[in-house]
């Protein structure tokens, strides 16, 4: 048996020669036939595409049957619910749901995010086994939903792996482990994704400078666009913790005040008021201010709590001043309004040489300007016995109570069984060569309304309150490339469009969308299409040295933008008689690739984009590939780049510079016909989503917003990549977005 270390991916869509199973103890979830809730201990195991659920662990008890088992297809999807209560303690909750069915789903759970993460990451490995396996079937049309149940259709990568090398990742230790303490904290090891770096995918528009260093901290202050007589300064406390960012979060979002004690001298005193969802709270908290000053009589304050993990692994908390009505103002304590600060928490790539986990922690807040230039400019000893400063020293009492526990990093969170361990492969074996199987969310989901006495029964060892131990689930971590970001535009991409065809000209006056294109960037509620050079995209030598590059124009022309209100989300807006691909000019162009961000709200709303190509598109580019290809591919290759160049900076950072795989974050359909490709982002399907998109709505008419919607390149002759199109809304106000027609 060994620990720790790096492993490489065996490759998503190449075939890999390595095999990677995962196996471990989770929680099922769900609801019995007499309509009680219950949370079952259960053995999970996967591999390749196949999934089997346990009531103990197969390699002690030879011979033992799954009481589950299904495979995880290309319609097959992932959705972290967050923190879910159980009894006394906090579990983080996973849906798996079919994206053509949602009706179809099922849950489990695990202690913290980021072991929650690292399940996400072994079913992710399951979906590209499955949609490699798609992508090499040699029958003319794709497999349809009934198709890949059935599994007569082909195993290539099954079959190759036969006599290959096989890796076994062991995720946790054992059910005695698995039942969590709400105080205590994960042990996690670095994400294990291949990054694409740590700097954004935009070019920012802060511009930071560092003017203090602080207990190995380093204080910045924002000086790119600072007004004389602004009352306000955008300030934060930037520093690398020894820990994993699953760690860092856990202890930043923990509540037991004993621990907080250990590193937080203002908000140590927290206490939950409401949790609203599994990404959001609200917490209430009091300090004695003679810890900071004399003669002052106690505070309290109440603030909101949200929070969310990107793709790429880091994690972003948002905290807002609030008011809440179980917490009405208290005798003996005067309610102040705390900063509205932001964590966030982002895995560090290790030296040359180096072991263990490290992440850098950056702690942004709004500060009164006046105390703080003045503490600049004399080091003034009051400006250190105020608010702001200690919100600031809690990322050095976070650096040194995590340098103080070594218990919390010390433990490798990588378990790699020898492969003669398994003796789950026999089964499994049997499992591939079955003619039928179910879907894993149908399989999961049996459990909802069975009367059998598999997940009805009430298992000792797997109650959440008969064990006073917590849950340790562990994954495996791969190789992570470093970043060289450099400052060279991208070629551009002519073999995407035929180039024997001479290109057709557009006309920007024959399309007219509901909103107006503006003539300046000055104008408001109006659309405009920046270049691409404010967006960093993969460079032709990424695959060797991760480098990005700036965007060049973009390949598709932005022709016009619908901004619509609905009762209900809608898709297939391109068939509507109204819509501008309907009409006779746009009939005549080669090909127009349709973007609708269906926006929850009340009401609905729905931002539509044309991008127009003049020449036909080459089929065998990587955009005609990406045209006429399956789902699978689509969801997996179809990225967007937010950027908020202008509004509050709380928005900018729930909305994130980093590029987004829309298809695996949240739910995309696609409608292929005639000269045009539609795409329906349905934004309401992630809770996260909703929430960030929620806040954004709250500020939108002081927004500039860019986006940039491009295909991933992952092949070598895939890159450089190329920006499809761009948009900038400029402020856009919700009540002139118009009706959309039934």
């Amino acid at each position: 048996m060994k620990r720790g270390g790096s492993w490489e991916s065996g490759g998503s869509e190449s075939g890999a020669e390595t095999r990677l199973e995962y196996f471990g103890w989770v929680y099922h979830l769900g609801t019995n036939s007499i309509g009680r809730e219950f949370c079952h201990l259960r053995f999970l195991y996967i591999r390749g595409k196949y999934v089997m659920m346990y009531k103990r662990d197969p390699h002690e008890n030879p011979g033992i049957k799954p009481i589950r088992r299904g495979v995880v297809g290309n319609t097959f999807m992932v959705e972290e619910l967050g923190r879910r209560k159980f009894n006394d303690g906090d579990l983080y909750v996973l849906r798996f749901y079919n994206r053509l069915d949602e009706e179809k789903k099922g849950e489990i759970a695990c202690a913290t995010a980021g072991e929650t993460r690292k399940w996400m990451e072994a079913f992710d490995q399951a979906k590209q086994q499955a949609e490699y396996e798609l992508s090499q079937s040699s029958t003319r049309n794709r497999l349809s939903m009934e198709d890949e149940i059935d599994l007569e259709g082909r195993r290539p990568r099954v079959r190759r792996y036969a006599h290959g090398l096989k890796k076994l990742i062991r995720i946790g230790h054992g059910p005695e482990t698995l039942v969590r303490r709400s105080s205590n904290l994960g042990r996690h090891h670095r994400p294990s994704e291949f990054m694409e770096g740590d700097a954004a995918d935009v070019v920012e528009a802060h511009e930071w400078r560092c003017v203090r260093t602080v207990n190995g901290v380093r204080l910045f202050e924002d000086v790119s666009d600072h007004k004389p007589h602004s009352k306000t300064v955008l300030v934060k406390a930037v520093g690398a913790v020894d820990a994993s960012p699953d760690t860092v979060f856990e202890v930043v979002l923990n509540l037991d005040r004993l621990r907080r004690y250990e590193w937080d001298a203002l908000t140590g005193d927290l206490e939950l008021v409401d949790s609203i969802s599994g990404h959001s709270d609200v917490v209430y908290g009091s300090y004695d201010p003679r810890y900071l000053s004399r003669w002052q009589s106690k505070r309290d304050f109440i603030f909101s709590r949200q929070w969310y993990r990107g793709q790429d692994g880091t994690y972003t908390i948002l905290q807002c001043p609030a008011i809440h009505k179980k917490r009405p103002t208290k005798s003996g304590y005067r309610r102040i309004k705390i900063n509205p600060s932001s964590w966030e928490i982002r895995n560090l790539r290790g030296l040359a040489g180096s072991n263990g986990d490290r992440c850098l922690v950056t702690h942004m807040l709004e500060i009164d300007s006046g105390g703080w230039f003045k503490w600049k400019r004399d080091k003034c000893a009051k400006f250190e016995r105020s608010i702001a400063y200690s919100l600031l020293n809690q990322v050095s009492g976070l650096k040194a109570y995590i340098s103080a526990n070594p218990a919390l990093t010390c433990e490798s969170s990588t378990t790699l069984v020898d492969t003669k361990a398994s003796d789950v492969s026999g089964l499994i074996s049997e499992f591939e060569d079955a003619e039928v199987a179910e879907e894993f969310y149908d399989a999961i989901a049996a459990a909802d309304s069975s009367s059998s006495s598999d997940d009805d029964e009430e298992d000792g060892d797997a109650e959440l309150d008969n064990k006073n131990q917590r849950v340790k689930l562990k994954n495996v971590s791969w190789a992570i490339a470093s970043l060289a970001l450099k400052a060279k535009k991208a070629m551009d991409c002519n073999n995407e469009l035929d180039q024997h065809v001479d290109p057709v000209t557009i006309n920007p006056s024959d399309f007219c969308g509901s909103l107006h294109k503006g003539k300046s960037d000055g104008d408001s509620n109006c659309w405009t299409s920046p270049s691409g050079a404010g967006f960093k995209i993969r460079g032709k030598t990424y695959l060797k040295d991760s480098a990005k590059v700036a965007g060049g124009d973009p390949l598709l022309k932005l022709i016009a933008v619908d901004w619509f209100k609905l009762e209900s989300s809608r898709s297939k807006v391109a068939l509507h008689p109204k819509c501008v691909v309907q009409t006779e000019a746009a009939k005549k162009l080669p090909f127009i690739l349709v973007v609708n961000l269906q926006v929850p709200a009340k009401p609905n709303y729905s931002l539509v984009m044309y991008y127009a190509a003049d020449r036909p598109v080459n089929k065998n580019s990587l955009l005609g590939k990406f045209i006429d290809g399956g789902d699978a591919f689509r969801d997996s290759r179809f990225k967007l780049i937010p950027s908020i160049v202008q509004g509050y900076w709380m928005v900018k950072r729930a909305v994130g510079t980093k590029a987004c795989l829309l298809g695996k974050a949240v739910t995309c359909h696609y409608l292929r016909q005639d000269n045009f490709l539609e795409i329906d982002v349905d934004i309401g399907s992630s809770s996260v989503a909703r929430s960030i998109i929620g806040l954004v709505l709250g500020y939108v008419t002081s927004l500039v917003v860019d986006l940039a919607v491009l295909i991933e390149g992952r092949e070598e002759n895939e890159l450089p990549e190329y920006i499809l199109g761009t948009v900038r809304l400029n402020r856009v106000r919700l009540d002139t977005a118009a009706p959309l027609e039934s």
